[in-house]
């Protein structure tokens, strides 16, 4: 299914800020929406239900009713409702735009404009993000809800997580990659000069561009074009990309889909991202993906990303975090689904079995989703970090600050050798406490587990002597003295006792537990 015969998107900064003012005016918001319709409705449009909020906001006339109805749920609305509530722009103002028609003295959109919130270490805000209609919108129109394959996304749960990832740092440059409808760019140039958007689809960057307009954000430059083709010969502080990652099956009556499908076989688009990126990073440079990698065979996953770091031309630090595994039938459920095609039915079934079969000529055995960071060196560094790990416990918050404090903290690590971290002092972070397990009847306990409040909210089994290290580091004594002291309580060589725990104090402070001054 090709994208319908939609009316294209006018770019005219004028207009977009007359839509603006009216937006603001109507006290168009998430909690504003989400107020109006109320909790259940609200819960029920996050599982693709739309009834319940259509049937909250029906024939209400005030401004905030009107544009939930036409622009968050993209039901039909009057005319004369929509230009009661866009006194500026009007109805003619959206048609103006293409983000609706009109038919009779009926707006039917053709476009949802939805309210985002953002917040970052620059503060809280929102944005309008506007995109294609979606599965929900579809099925209310009384479609069958499958979406086009040049369908624009929206702001989803994997736009979202990335935003949070983004490391809130200043640059000059950062480019984005795949932009869709432009909600990393957005986030960069919070703290960024200039953002280039990039994409191969001509309506996702048109996208982008109204949303910058739209929200009176400048300094982002839209490009057309596949990967890294369209900034060859530039370099970038920060590279950020949800690409289209998912794996789908090459071959004819199986929809490829732009906002998610770049046409690469298996999880050849991430490898060729990994292996590339390094080439447009300046030194110092960060680039921050989502992505999805295949186990093969007997192998694992997270082998295949090292094995792409390794294979790229420039050397990178490497941090990559797999968040969960699926089998192949769950995969191929899920973005069959993600497509509106039914269970059920035949052409679901037709559809699976494709995904299955492709898993099958390359002995694909689950299929990983997670996070990946490469960061070229700066001009005198050479890579001080390559982490290939497993987290799948719920992270609390956003992560781009802790993301960010890691990376620092990795480079003051690599600059210390044992001797050196043992004259240090350290402190315990605030969010970290103990859980002491005992089998009944037992003084001592079992297992003893610190557990970290933010960051990565990781759970971290310790014995006793670090365990005692720990809560000791108050900022007061070494390493080194206080490892000395542990190792004459507990009746056991210093030497010995340092060199088991050394390397363990290190992992706790680049992971957050304890903290250099």
């Amino acid at each position: 299914m090709t994208h319908p015969d939609l009316p294209p998107l006018r770019l005219d900064p004028a207009t977009l800020a007359l839509l603006r003012d009216d937006l603001t005016a109507a006290g168009y918001t998430a909690d504003a929406v989400r107020g109006a319709w109320g909790a259940r409705a609200d819960d029920a449009i996050g599982r693709g239900l739309a009834g319940p909020a259509l049937r909250a906001v029906e024939g209400r006339a005030d401004p905030l009713g009107v544009l939930a109805r036409a622009l968050f749920l993209g039901a039909d609305a009057s005319v004369a409702d929509v230009d009661a509530a866009l006194p500026s722009c009007g109805a003619r103002g959206l048609v103006e735009l293409g983000l609706a028609t009109i038919d009779g003295e009926t707006l039917v959109p053709s476009v949802l404009v939805r309210p985002q919130d953002f917040d970052d270490e620059s503060g809280a805000g929102h944005w309008w993000i506007a995109s294609d209609l979606d599965e929900t919108a579809l099925l209310l129109r009384g479609g069958d809800g499958e979406l086009p394959t040049g369908h624009v996304l929206g702001v989803g749960g994997a736009s979202l997580t990335l935003a949070s990832l983004q490391v809130p740092e200043p640059a000059d440059r950062v480019l984005d990659v795949g932009t869709g409808c432009g909600i990393q760019a957005l986030r960069a140039r919070h703290s960024a000069h200039v953002v280039v958007a990039t994409d191969v689809s001509a309506r996702a960057l048109a996208f982008t561009g109204l949303n910058a307009l739209l929200n009176g954000v400048d300094g982002i430059e839209t490009r057309h074009g596949s990967m890294f083709a369209p900034v060859t010969g530039e370099l970038f502080d920060r590279v950020v990309s949800n690409p289209p990652f998912v794996i789908t099956p090459r071959g004819s009556g199986v929809p490829a889909y732009e906002y998610r499908d770049a046409g690469f076989a298996g999880d050849d688009l991430v490898a060729a991202f990994v292996r590339d990126v390094g080439t447009v990073l300046a030194p110092g440079g960060i680039a921050q993906l989502l992505g999805n990698w295949e186990y093969r065979g007997d192998g694992d996953g997270l082998d295949r990303v090292r094995g792409w770091v390794d294979e790229s031309p420039v050397a990178v630090d490497a941090w990559v975090i797999e968040r969960e595994t699926l089998d192949p039938l769950a995969y191929a459920e899920m973005w069959v689904r993600d497509g509106g095609t039914v269970a059920g039915t035949p052409e679901y079934s037709r559809l699976v079995e494709a995904w299955l079969a492709d898993f099958d000529a390359r002995e694909v055995t689950a299929i990983g989703f997670g996070y990946v960071l490469l960061r070229r060196p700066g001009t005198a560094g050479k890579p001080a970090l390559r982490r290939f790990e497993r987290v799948t416990q719920p992270v609390p918050g956003a992560l781009g600050p802790h993301v960010r404090d890691a990376l620092r903290t990795a480079d003051r690590l690599a600059a210390l050798d044992d001797d050196a971290l043992a004259q240090s002092v350290l402190t315990t972070a605030p969010d970290v406490t103990e859980a002491r397990h005992h089998l009944p009847g037992q003084e001592g306990p079992r297992v003893i587990e610190l557990r970290q409040g933010g960051g990565l909210a990781r759970t971290i089994e310790v014995d006793p002597g670090l365990a005692a290290l720990v809560g000791a580091c108050d900022g007061d004594l070494p390493v080194g003295r206080l490892v000395d002291a542990i190792a004459e309580l507990m009746e056991v060589d210093p030497v010995a006792l340092a060199a088991e725990v050394l390397p363990r104090v290190r992992e706790l402070v680049f992971t957050g537990f304890l903290r250099l001054p």
